[in-house]
């Protein structure tokens, strides 16, 4: 099983991260959808109630789920630093395997 797996990861040479880079911008956007429904189903929520307590509660998740989309850009960040770490050890690898350096450094 292992042996499959590490044959599928040698197999896609030159991809730098791609799939993780991938799998995070579809995570972001699933979140972001989420994130706006429970955003557009409070405030609609706001507007049909007329307890002033539950109007309360309502707005503190409102206010609570609409602090979550400052949180992105940060996300986004992150991932292109990872991203730009893992290209980076391919291309050291790379040139590491053409000979060019010697057998010292790292």
């Amino acid at each position: 099983m292992f042996n499959k797996i590490k044959k599928k990861i040698n197999e896609k040479k030159g991809v730098a991260g791609l799939d993780l880079l991938m799998n995070f911008v579809t995570m972001l956007f699933v979140v972001g959808i989420l994130v706006m429904a429970f955003a557009i189903a409070g405030s609609k929520m706001y507007d049909t109630v007329d307890s002033s307590e539950a109007k309360d509660i309502i707005n503190t998740t409102y206010t609570s789920i609409d602090d979550v989309v400052d949180w992105f850009p940060t996300f986004i960040v992150i991932m292109a630093v990872v991203v730009l770490v893992l290209l980076i050890v391919i291309l050291i690898r790379a040139v590491r395997s053409t000979g060019m350096m010697g057998g010292g450094g790292a």
